[in-house]
Order: C-alpha cells, then structure tokens, then sequence
C-alpha cells in the first residue's frame, strides 16, 4: 500500500494548510494510501532521526513510499530522495538553509502552531551543511512547484539547483504556494507515473 510522507516547514506543523489538503485529497481520492506526517522539531538533528525511523520502517516492509516537501520540508525531502531513492514533489523548497539561518543564532523561534519555541545554535547549522545536497543527481525523482512571489524565498535559488527535474514556475503567488490543492491530481499522477524505483 503507498504512502505519501508529509514534510512540514520550519517552525510548521502537521496543522498546517497544505499538509492538511494533502491529507484531505488522500482521503477523497485515494483511501488506501496512507498518510504520514510527523512533528519535525526545529532542532536539525531531531528532524533527521524522526525522518530515519520512518524511512527505516518503509525498507524493511518494502512497500512504497513517496514525499511533499515544503520550504524547509523540501529540504528534508531532498535529502530523503538522495539518500534512499524515493520520488519527491517539492514546493517552494529551502536551498542551503544553513546559509539562511545565520541571522537565526541565539534568538528564541515559536513554532506558529504551539507555544514550542527553539534555539537553534552553531551545530544545528553544521547539521543543515552536513545533509545539504548540492548537486542533485536523482533528477527524475523530482517534481518542483515554485512560484516567483515567494517573498520568504528567492525561488531562483531552488530552479538553479533543480533544473534538470520536472518543474512548473508560476508567475506570482507567495511563499504558502496559493492554490496548492489545485496540484494534487498532478501531484499524485506524478507519484504514479513510473514504479517504485530501488532503494
């Protein structure tokens, strides 16, 4: 049975307005898949053990697993699909956030859905430099949804790094990525063009 992984942003969570359409079109479209999306803490390292232990469930049962990634959840997405081989849909996705989050250092970060708050220090960026992916090398895994009006992210970044992956560029929008669930059918279509690659 398929499973789509969720992959909130940073300081995000699971009540967020995209993981919960995704959520919602499963549950319309797609009953028998399953449907993950974890708390990922601010913290790198927490955020990577939870990914691994979802990853490690989804190997040993062998069955399929595909990823959304949005802002810093791209950024977790890629590395998922570098690391084991799964396909990837990623919307407005952070690129080398551990340059981005300099200004981050020391200050006290609330999560927009709880009373969680973070502070992230110097290893938490070596965490993000350590599990960037620079140069991308499972192209066809891809599916990039940018939308020039990222005010949060400059989405030429993310179409640098991603060019030689499926993506769609569109004019306007905002760093939310508007009309997100309009995609979900291409989305899944996506997920469903080719077989589960090796992992």
């Amino acid at each position: 049975m398929p499973a789509v992984l969720y992959c909130h942003g940073f300081l995000s969570s699971p009540q967020s307005t995209k993981a919960l359409q995704v959520k919602r079109w499963l549950t319309q479209h797609r009953p028998q898949w399953q449907y993950i999306c974890p708390e990922l803490s601010a913290y790198p390292s927490e955020a990577k053990a939870t990914l691994q232990k979802i990853m490690q469930e989804f190997v040993h049962t062998n069955e399929t697993l595909y990823c959304i990634g949005s802002s810093l959840g791209g950024y977790w997405a890629t590395w998922l699909t570098e690391y084991y081989n799964v396909r990837s849909v990623l919307v407005n996705p952070a690129v080398a956030p551990h340059m981005r989050f300099q200004h981050f250092l020391g200050q006290t970060l609330k999560s927009y859905y709880s009373t969680q708050t973070y502070i992230l220090e110097a290893k938490d960026l070596q965490c993000l430099q350590d599990h960037d992916c620079p140069t991308i090398k499972r192209a066809q895994n891809y599916y990039v949804l940018l939308q020039t009006g990222d005010e949060t992210l400059d989405y030429r970044d993310a179409q640098a790094r991603y060019m030689r992956c499926k993506m769609r560029v569109e004019v306007g929008g905002n760093h939310s990525f508007e009309y997100f669930d309009r995609h979900l059918d291409v989305i899944i279509q996506f997920f469903e063009s080719s077989e589960k690659p090796p992992v």
